[in-house]
């Protein structure tokens, strides 16, 4: 692991308060193509934080399993369930040592997972393909490198930002659904405000 992989500690703080640090709405990336989920479908959230994303997907009727490490923005998420009357599988993990189970989920989520570094995230790339079950859906979300410049979210480390050959290069048999590299205006809470250099990657596992 190297030195640029956020350990528990540091969200526990970043996740201890009152509110909720990027709000309790989905990213707008989830919103907008959760239509390509089928009904009932195993979602596995990688790195979901708070709960925000997770939480949604189960109130659509999806069976939804959810990983961080940080127990803090866990019990968080926990209430936001409860708050919200859905039932998601919330498992406490690091996401350098987590078991993927192979050929588990119809979806695998990962929504601005950017505290890994490019030497750490080949495995987790590896592990999230591993997974995903033959004709599954892949569907990333995060900072392009010029989020740097924005300073609007994100760690301010350009390498580990995605750009969407890092992701065909990632993923190279995959059938790719929906991409885009672009800017908006993000508003999730005080983590993400202000206008952000987004990347978009939805894409099917082969072998279905």
């Amino acid at each position: 692991m190297t030195d640029d992989f956020s350990p528990a500690s540091f969200w526990d703080d970043r996740y201890d308060r009152s509110d909720y640090l990027f709000g309790t709405r989905p990213a707008g990336f989830v919103e907008q193509q959760a239509h390509r989920i089928p009904h009932g479908a195993r979602v596995l959230a990688v790195a979901d934080g708070e709960g925000r994303n997770s939480v949604w997907l189960a109130k659509r009727g999806l069976d939804v399993t959810a990983m961080d490490n940080s127990q803090v923005g866990l019990s968080k998420a926990r209430a936001l369930a409860a708050s919200e009357g859905v039932s998601v599988d919330f498992q406490l993990a690091d996401i350098l040592s987590y078991g993927w189970t192979a050929d588990s989920y119809d979806v695998v989520l990962g929504v601005y997972f950017q505290f890994l570094s490019p030497d750490d995230r080949p495995a987790v790339f590896h592990g999230m393909n591993a997974a995903l079950r033959p004709g599954g859906l892949l569907m990333i979300h995060g900072f392009a490198p010029r989020q740097v410049d924005y300073g609007t979210g994100g760690p301010g480390k350009i390498e580990n930002m995605y750009t969407l050959d890092l992701l065909h290069d990632a993923f190279p048999d995959y059938e790719v659904l929906h991409e885009a590299d672009y800017d908006a205006h993000v508003d999730s809470g005080e983590g993400h405000n202000g206008t952000a250099a987004l990347i978009d990657f939805v894409a099917r596992k082969p072998g279905a």
